[in-house]
């Protein structure tokens, strides 16, 4: 093989690996450890929330049944799916009272996929498309 093809070579193998190399990933974690068939209303107040890649997370402090207080973490998509469903990074506030419709962790601690979330002035978001819609309503006895 005479020296300007060896060169050739050498430089186009180096290129596709280049190039495959900065080629952005895609890999990302699924929706597994989330029970996908069970999706109940939680309503409470926002303890924290946070705007942030790879996810958005709301905590809410829920009174159950019990009258007993649980701390819920609540993962929503990440911010470029949320602001393109209409989310604003400033819509949700500590303190504010909330009902979202989530799909629980399959181990039974309190954190769920966020589905869809009511805001207290009663505007109602979806969580985006890759985590799925909200398969029941709102109970509208229980608005913020």
């Amino acid at each position: 093989m005479s020296r300007p093809r060896r060169v050739r070579r050498t430089v186009g193998a180096v290129l596709m690996l280049t190039l495959s190399a900065s080629m952005p990933a895609y890999a990302h974690h699924s929706f597994a450890p989330y029970e996908p068939d069970v999706q109940f209303q939680l309503d409470g107040v926002v303890t924290k929330y946070q705007w942030m890649n790879p996810h958005v997370y709301v905590e809410l402090d829920v009174v159950d049944e019990k009258g007993e207080t649980k701390h819920w973490l609540i993962e929503c998509a990440n911010p470029g799916i949320l602001n393109r469903v209409g989310w604003k990074w400033n819509m949700i506030s500590e303190g504010d009272e909330l009902s979202v419709i989530v799909s629980p962790l399959r181990t039974g601690e309190p954190g769920a996929l966020l589905k869809a979330i009511r805001l207290p002035d009663g505007t109602i978001f979806s969580n985006g498309g890759p985590a799925g819609p909200a398969r029941i309503a709102f109970d509208e006895a229980s608005k913020p």
